[in-house]
């Protein structure tokens, strides 16, 4: 955010998770004319962790919104312009003015900020040095001229225009992976700059493009959304393809590293649980526990923290570049959570120290911010260990693969009603699988054992919560 005269101010996109790069605006909430406040929400966005929402950090009216919804913006770059002084001048909503307005020409030069420190939101600081920008060398491109003349030349009736295509290095980067000519691609960027979504869609087969560069006017973003299956096959397309950002991205990224980083080991376990399964159920009647949420995960939880507690050197981190095996003092309860955008795991800080109607509180808070999509950055960082529950979909078990960064995850399978022999006679009793992936460098066979068969016996014998803890 800089102060760009004293009537007009922009807020850039921020780094809302320690250092991101770049972030999708998946909505606006507000649109130019509106008045905005301090503090006041204006457009949720999506980065590789989670959905945020971006507050903006003076009052105004809104006079620009530099990107349309499904831009993938990068951090750094202004998103939205705020006149602050309306009524002191020129009409405040000029942005909103029909659309046969003239577009005005971008500066060769951006302003550059005011020196000394720029007021910031707390949480949404960006580097100084990463807000300066390089004069860019000759004229900009209208984005209707530079629209025009590629198609002209798609529809063979022209040349490519004689100017180098505006893009950024990762753009140039993505066009370049995928064999496209930037000369060729239509932009729907600011001054004639070609975004990723431009890249993708030339990507797209050549009918498909024609399409949508006859349908869709110059100057106008492009719908990036995948389209519904149903829909796709109803045009008898076989295949459909959906672009892999966000958090799905991140997440598999961060498990290829992990994978081939840490050396994992899976030991397994089955246990007769029927004592917690009534444990849980006199829990929920007891009035210390009214209006929580109070299910198996959450004494399977308090379960796994105790073991840690008796096997603290499971709870460590490996660090390669000091090498040295970090202990850690308190556990960051990791609860894997399916969302619409993709798996995430957010965290319960200093899990070790809540009692357990503290713990359920927590869990209840973690699940039902993940499922509305509105778990923060902070929330999934620093984890210790993590428990992932793949019983709730009805699988017996799992191999995890370790959160990066981690040295254990617990893998909970469903639990059903077996036929189980509990003092010599087989009898039907409610029995888990437990599914514990260790970092062998960290945790050897023998306290990853110790671990998963703590863990099994409390669930055995919920009374050792009391006599263990």
């Amino acid at each position: 955010m800089t102060e760009t005269s004293a009537r007009f101010r922009e807020f850039k996109m921020p780094d809302v998770g320690e250092g991101l790069t770049e972030a999708e605006i998946l909505k606006w909430y507000v649109q130019p004319g509106d008045t905005v406040t301090d503090g006041q929400v204006v457009c949720e966005v999506e980065t590789a962790k989670a959905a945020v929402e971006l507050p903006i950090p003076f009052d105004g009216v809104v006079h620009e919104l530099r990107f349309p919804e499904g831009t993938t913006v990068d951090v750094g770059e202004v998103i939205i312009s705020v006149d602050v002084a309306p009524g002191s001048g020129e009409p405040a909503a000029e942005a909103a003015a029909p659309a046969q307005a003239p577009v005005p020409e971008a500066p060769a030069e951006e302003p550059e900020a005011p020196k000394g420190r720029q007021p910031v939101l707390v949480g949404y600081g960006v580097a100084e040095s990463s807000t300066k920008r390089r004069p860019r060398k000759g004229a900009s491109v209208p984005v209707q001229a530079a629209a025009a003349a590629v198609q002209a030349e798609l529809n063979g009736h022209g040349a490519a225009p004689a100017a180098k295509p505006l893009a950024k290095p990762p753009v140039r980067k993505l066009a370049k992976d995928l064999g496209i000519d930037l000369a060729r691609v239509v932009p729907t960027g600011p001054d004639g700059v070609i975004t990723r979504e431009d890249v993708h869609a030339a990507a797209a087969p050549v009918a498909e493009q024609a399409a949508s560069a006859g349908a869709a006017p110059a100057g106008v973003s492009r719908e990036t959304t995948p389209a519904p299956v149903a829909a796709v096959v109803a045009s008898g397309e076989r295949e459909t393809r959906v672009p892999i950002k966000g958090v799905r991205k991140a997440t598999a990224q961060a498990m290829i590293g992990s994978a081939f980083t840490a050396p994992h080991v899976t030991e397994f376990v089955t246990v007769d649980v029927t004592r917690t399964m009534k444990l849980v159920e006199e829990l929920k009647g007891d009035k210390e526990m009214a209006g929580l949420r109070v299910n198996p995960l959450l004494l399977i939880a308090k379960a796994l923290l105790v073991a840690i507690k008796r096997n603290p050197e499971v709870n460590a981190s490996w660090d390669e570049a000091a090498q040295e095996i970090v202990l850690k003092h308190y556990v960051n309860l990791g609860i894997a959570a399916a969302t619409p955008r993709g798996l995430i795991v957010p965290n319960i800080k200093d899990a070790h120290d809540k009692t357990l109607p503290q713990l359920a509180a927590s869990l209840g808070d973690l699940v039902s911010t993940a499922r509305e999509g509105k778990t923060s950055p902070a929330a999934m960082q620093g984890g210790t260990v993590t428990i992932t529950n793949v019983g709730v979909f009805g699988v017996d078990t799992g191999t995890p693969i370790l959160n990066p960064g981690e040295s254990a995850i617990l893998a909970v399978g469903a639990i059903k009603l077996q036929p189980w022999v509990h003092k010599g006679k087989v009898k039907p009793r409610q029995v888990t699988t437990l599914a514990l992936s260790f970092d062998h460098r960290l945790v050897d066979g023998e306290l990853g054992s110790k671990v998963l068969a703590d863990v099994a016996a409390i669930l055995e014998q919920p009374k050792r919560l009391i006599t263990w803890a």
